[in-house]
């Protein structure tokens, strides 16, 4: 193994807003094309998250999930981890349903609960591109990031 990498993308996180970067990936299809992107640079795997195309918000929407991983695996040889982090204020059922329906090769998990907090980002930023952003990461001023006591199995 001395001299191999495994290196994973993480594409679009849940965690940032269209406001703090515009390379941010949005749309299945840009979300499709910067995995691609990643691949023919030598990532093996691509961690992804779905958005709402039209307003950019994380998204617990299995159709959109699905869209995303069909084409990716139609495009290139990368894995497609799935998170089960999905976005702030998601619940536990929300996050993991895409696993339950996927079965994928590999997917995230969080062993713990998590204190999140994006709200100090706000000071940087005076404008937002959608109504939702700034809303999202005042949320995280007392928010825990509930992850639950379960053994694996429990998710398939």
């Amino acid at each position: 193994m001395e001299g191999k990498a495994i290196v994973t993308a993480a594409i679009t996180g849940g965690v940032h807003t269209p406001a703090m970067s515009p390379y941010l990936p949005i749309t299945p299809q840009q979300i499709v094309d910067e995995s691609v992107r990643a691949c023919e640079a030598g990532a093996a795997i691509c961690h992804i998250h779905v958005r709402n195309p039209e307003t950019g918000q994380p998204s617990p929407d299995i159709s959109l999930i699905e869209e995303v991983r069909a084409k990716i695996k139609n495009r290139c040889r990368a894995i497609v981890c799935i998170s089960t982090g999905g976005g702030i204020g998601m619940t536990v059922e929300q996050r993991v349903r895409p696993v339950r329906v996927f079965k994928p090769e590999l997917a995230t998990l969080n062993a713990g609960s998590i204190n999140f907090a994006t709200f100090h980002k706000l000071d940087k930023y005076n404008e937002y591109k959608f109504d939702w952003e700034r809303a999202y990461l005042e949320m995280t001023e007392d928010f825990i990031f509930r992850n639950i006591f379960c053994p694996v199995n429990a998710l398939t």
